[in-house]
C-alpha cells in the first residue's frame, strides 16, 4: 500500500518546517536579543537537509522492507534526536541508518524481527517531542532502525455507549481531535507538545496533559493497550476497571519503547464541553498562591486547570508586575453550568488573599470559549506553542525540569532547587533567571516546574546545560521529589531513575525486558540496561 504523505516536520525546531521563521525574522530576533543582553549574537545558519554529512548507512534492508525503510538525509536527520545545540549547526553524529515507516502490523512485525534476528536496535518513534532524548540513536550498535509509526494514524472505532474509541498509536493529537469532533467528543488529552506528539508517544511516556487536577496523566485515559513485542502481540481486555492481578496495561504505561511497540488502544473519551468558567485571582506572594491551591484541590472541586504561576513568570507571560502570584482556576462539563464550582473555588482563593473582581470571572455556555482576555489569556497565549524556532540555535543554556512533591516537603523543596539551580547558573553563565509553576496538583502535593535560563555567553555548549540539569536534578532527589513528573525518563534522567526506582523493581524490569526483548534491541539504554 501507498504510504500516507504527511506535513514535513523542521529537522531542527519543534514543529513543520512551514512553521520555520524566516532568516529576517531571525536576524530581527537576535538582533533584538543583542540589545537587551548587551552581547553578539552568533546566530548560526539554518541547516539545509542537502548541506548535511551524515555518516552512511551502515546496513540495507532486504528488498522484502525496503518499500517502506528510508535512508535519505532528511529522514535520518529528522530522527537523531541528539544534541540540539550541535545539529542547528548541521552536526548529527550518530543517525539512524534507517528509518522504517511501517503501514500494517505484518510490516510492523517484519521490521522488529528482522532488527532482532540481526540484533540491530530498533527505536520505537512518534513525533519525536522527547526533551530527554527518549528516541535517541544509541552508541555501541552496529545497525541502528527508527521505527517511525506515523502511518497508523486512525481512529478506527467509537463506543458511543461506553465513551471509548480505539485508536492507533500514530496518530497526532490534532488529528485525533479532529477525527472525534464531528461525533461530539473528545480524548482532552493536551500535553504542551500536542501538536507534535502522537497517542503512542503519551502512552509510552506517561505523559500529562495541562489539565491540572483529576484526569491528568495519560494512565487516567487507558482502557486496554495493544502492542507487539519481538516476542509476540500483547493487548490486555478492554475492561473499565479490573482487579485480575497486576495490570498488563500498567507494564506498556511508561515503558518507553523498550518492551515492545505500541500500535494501538482502546481510551476512554468525554462528550466535548458546553460549559465553562475561567478566572485569573492574583496574590501578594507566592506563598499565599500555593496555599490557596492546596486548599482548593483539597476541597475536590476538580477545576480543569489550577495552574499557579510564581510572580517573575506572571509578570513575563501573562504582562502581571512581578509583585503578585498569579492561579488561572478553570471549570468545564459538557452537561452542567459551571458557575457554582467557580464561585467556591474563587471564596477559598479570596480566603487565601487572593484578589478578584467578581466582573472579571468568565462564564460560558453553547460552547462558548471563555479565558482569553486579561492576564489569563495572555498566559494561555504565551504557554501554548504555534510552531516557531526563532530563538533555538543561540547557545544559550535554558532548560526546565519538573518533579512532584508532596504539601508538607513542598516550601523545603522549592527553596532548596531555587537555591541549587541559582547557584549552578551563577558558576557557568555569570547569572541567569528562575520561575516555577504548578504544572498539576494533586490532593496530596503539587507538580512544579522549572524554567531556567542563563545569561548569555557566545560559544556556550552543550557541556554547561547539562551542568545546570544536573545541579538541578539532583537537589530534586536530595529534597526527595520525583526526577520527572511528565517528561518521562529517556536517557537524560537515567542516573537518577536508577536511584529513585528500588533495585527489587529493577530486578524485575531487567527480567520483563529479557523475556519480551531477548536480543535487547528495543531502545536500549532507556529505563534499563543488560
Amino acid at each position: 500500500m501507498a504510504a500516507k504523505v504527511l506535513p514535513r516536520r523542521s529537522i531542527w525546531m519543534f514543529g513543520l518546517e512551514s512553521e520555520e521563521p524566516t532568516e529576517q525574522q531571525r536576524r530581527d530576533f537576535a538582533k533584538d536579543f543583542s540589545e537587551r543582553q548587551g552581547v553578539e549574537v552568533d546566530l548560526p545558519p539554518i541547516p539545509r537537509v542537502e548541506d548535511l554529512q551524515l555518516r552512511e548507512p551502515r546496513i540495507k534492508p532486504p528488498q522484502s522492507l525496503a518499500d517502506f525503510c528510508r535512508m535519505d538525509n532528511y529522514e535520518r536527520a529528522l530522527h537523531a534526536k541528539g544534541d540540539r545545540l550541535e545539529e542547528i549547526r548541521g552536526v548529527f553524529k550518530n543517525p539512524p541508518d534507517i528509518v522504517a515507516h511501517p503501514g500494517t502490523e505484518q510490516e510492523l512485525q517484519d521490521v522488529l524481527e528482522w532488527c532482532s534476528d540481526n540484533e540491530y536496535a530498533a527505536i520505537p518513534y512518534g513525533g519525536g517531542s522527547s526533551s530527554v532524548e527518549g528516541v535517541t540513536p544509541p552508541e555501541g550498535y552496529g545497525g541502528i532502525v527508527t521505527i517511525d509509526m506515523d502511518q497508523f494514524d486512525q481512529v478506527l472505532e467509537i463506543d458511543e455507549t461506553s465513551r471509548a474509541a480505539r485508536i492507533q498509536a500514530g496518530i497526532y493529537g490534532p488529528a485525533l481531535e479532529d477525527r472525534l469532533r464531528p461525533h461530539g467528543f473528545t480524548l482532552r488529552h493536551f500535553p504542551q507538545s500536542f501538536a507534535g506528539s502522537t497517542l503512542g508517544g503519551w502512552i509510552a511516556t506517561r505523559s500529562g496533559g495541562h489539565y491540572a487536577t483529576n484526569d491528568t496523566h495519560i494512565d487516567d485515559f487507558v482502557e486496554s493497550v495493544r502492542m507487539l513485542t519481538p516476542v509476540g502481540w500483547w493487548e490486555s481486555r478492554r475492561l473499565p476497571g479490573s482487579g485480575a492481578g497486576p495490570s498488563p496495561d500498567r507494564i506498556a504505561l511508561g515503558s518507553e519503547g523498550i518492551l515492545g511497540v505500541i500500535t494501538e488502544a482502546w481510551m476512554r473519551i468525554q462528550v466535548r464541553p458546553k460549559f465553562r468558567a475561567t478566572a485569573g485571582v492574583t496574590f501578594p506572594s507566592w506563598e499565599a498562591g500555593y496555599e490557596a491551591t492546596r486548599q482548593i484541590v483539597q476541597t475536590k472541586l476538580w477545576p480543569a486547570n489550577l495552574r499557579l504561576l510564581d510572580p517573575d513568570l506572571a509578570r513575563d507571560g501573562a504582562g502581571l508586575d512581578g509583585t503578585q502570584a498569579l492561579l488561572i482556576i478553570g471549570f468545564e462539563s459538557a452537561e452542567l453550568p459551571q458557575e457554582w464550582p467557580m464561585r467556591q473555588a474563587v471564596e477559598i482563593a479570596r480566603g487565601a488573599g487572593g484578589q478578584i473582581e467578581d466582573d472579571d470571572i468568565g462564564f460560558a455556555g453553547s460552547g462558548q470559549p471563555t479565558g482569553r482576555g486579561g492576564a489569563a489569556g495572555a498566559w494561555r497565549d504565551a504557554f501554548i506553542p504555534k510552531g516557531g524556532g526563532v530563538a533555538v540555535g543561540l547557545g544559550r543554556v535554558a532548560n526546565t525540569v519538573e518533579s512532584s512533591i508532596t504539601w508538607d516537603r513542598w516550601p523545603e523543596f522549592d527553596a532548596q532547587v531555587r537555591q541549587a539551580l541559582a547557584k549552578a547558573l551563577k558558576e557557568v553563565c555569570g547569572g541567569g533567571t528562575i520561575n516555577c509553576r504548578f504544572t498539576h496538583v494533586y490532593t496530596d502535593g503539587p507538580a512544579p516546574y522549572y524554567t531556567f535560563a542563563g545569561r548569555y555567553k557566545p560559544g556556550i555548549g552543550s557541556e554547561a546545560q547539562a551542568a545546570v540539569k544536573q545541579a538541578a536534578s539532583e537537589a530534586i532527589m536530595k529534597a526527595g521529589g520525583t526526577i520527572t513528573h511528565h517528561h518521562a525518563v529517556g536517557r537524560q534522567h537515567r542516573p537518577w531513575y536508577d536511584e529513585q526506582r528500588p533495585e527489587p523493581f529493577a530486578i524485575a524490569l531487567r527480567a520483563s525486558k529479557r523475556a519480551l526483548d531477548p536480543n535487547w534491541v528495543l531502545n536500549p539504554g532507556v529505563l534499563i540496561d543488560p
